[in-house]
């Protein structure tokens, strides 16, 4: 039951969004703004409940855990989601109102991916007239990556002051870091869901480019954060706080080469490897916290 409730959540994926607003709200401002985390996993929660809910006929051809119950109880589901946004809200106003409106977006953000509410600018014979931000190759990760700037950085630096040395410059490379780790990481999701994403005329680069496509778009992009990291902590932009972790992409792609589907290897991108990169990366967050609070070699930097 347990397994069944977390993978319908996508538990890993509220871990990871509340452990990305405590890190940046501390590497950019100096404060573990845990009531700031507590709203970004609400944020993140509600988003992907919704998203199980529109997501039913893919997730069921991709296997997920719980897509099964999700589709029988689709307004239980939806009650859900709206009973904790409501209460979320109702704390963002009263411990940190500068939030609300980046909060507000996030959702407008989330109801564009997961709702057919654009107009198709080009539509074939039998497809709807409106379209998902979900549908789109570029604008579904680009969503996905936005979203995670919108909790990890928006919500911190509109309640908090920046650090002495946390510069605009600071802000712009650390969030440029992020943002093309982040596209990367949507892909090798795109990877697992290639068949289901296919079906539903979801159009991700592996779908549009095959799965070699996709996996060289991932490659590239995790690539782009490692050396903007390194760059940025060259030209004195990023302080060693930050840049170390540019390491997170390179541990990456070491977890998940051998089983890209590259030089003829079939691909092996499965739901088990996401959830543990994705566990992975929370793993690395919480040492990241015990290491400067311990003071260890290189903190504080």
């Amino acid at each position: 039951m347990t397994a069944l409730l977390a993978s319908i959540a996508r538990l890993h994926i509220v871990a990871i969004g509340a452990l990305g607003t405590l890190t940046f709200a501390w590497a950019l401002c100096g404060v573990r703004a845990f009531d700031l985390a507590l709203l970004s996993s609400c944020d993140w929660f509600v988003v992907n409940l919704i998203n199980r809910i529109t997501d039913a006929l893919e997730d069921e051809k991709n296997g997920v855990v719980g897509a099964d119950v999700v589709a029988r109880h689709p307004r239980r589901t939806a009650a859900v989601a709206v009973v904790v946004l409501a209460l979320s809200f109702v704390a963002s106003a009263a411990w940190a109102p500068a939030t609300v409106p980046w909060r507000i977006g996030f959702h407008v953000l989330g109801a564009l991916y997961n709702h057919r509410l654009l107009p198709r600018l080009s539509r074939r014979p039998g497809e709807p007239a409106r379209v998902r931000l979900k549908e789109l190759a570029l604008w579904k990760n680009v969503a996905s990556a936005t979203g995670f700037l919108i909790t990890c950085f928006a919500l911190p630096l509109s309640s908090l002051s920046p650090r002495p040395d946390t510069s605009v410059a600071t802000i712009v490379v650390t969030a440029a870091f992020f943002f093309a780790f982040e596209l990367g990481y949507e892909v090798l999701y795109d990877l697992r869901d290639v068949e289901g994403d296919a079906l539903a005329g979801v159009r991700t680069w592996p779908v549009l480019l095959g799965p070699a496509g996709g996996a060289a778009v991932a490659i590239g992009e995790t690539v782009l954060a490692f050396v903007v990291a390194i760059v940025g902590f060259g030209l004195a932009v990023l302080p060693w706080r930050i840049a170390v972790m540019g390491a997170a992409p390179l541990l990456q792609l070491a977890l998940v080469g051998p089983r890209l589907p590259l030089g003829g290897r079939p691909n092996r991108i499965d739901s088990a490897l996401c959830i543990g990169i994705t566990w992975a990366g929370a793993g690395l967050l919480v040492t990241y916290h015990v290491w400067e609070a311990l003071g260890l070699p290189g903190s504080g930097g």
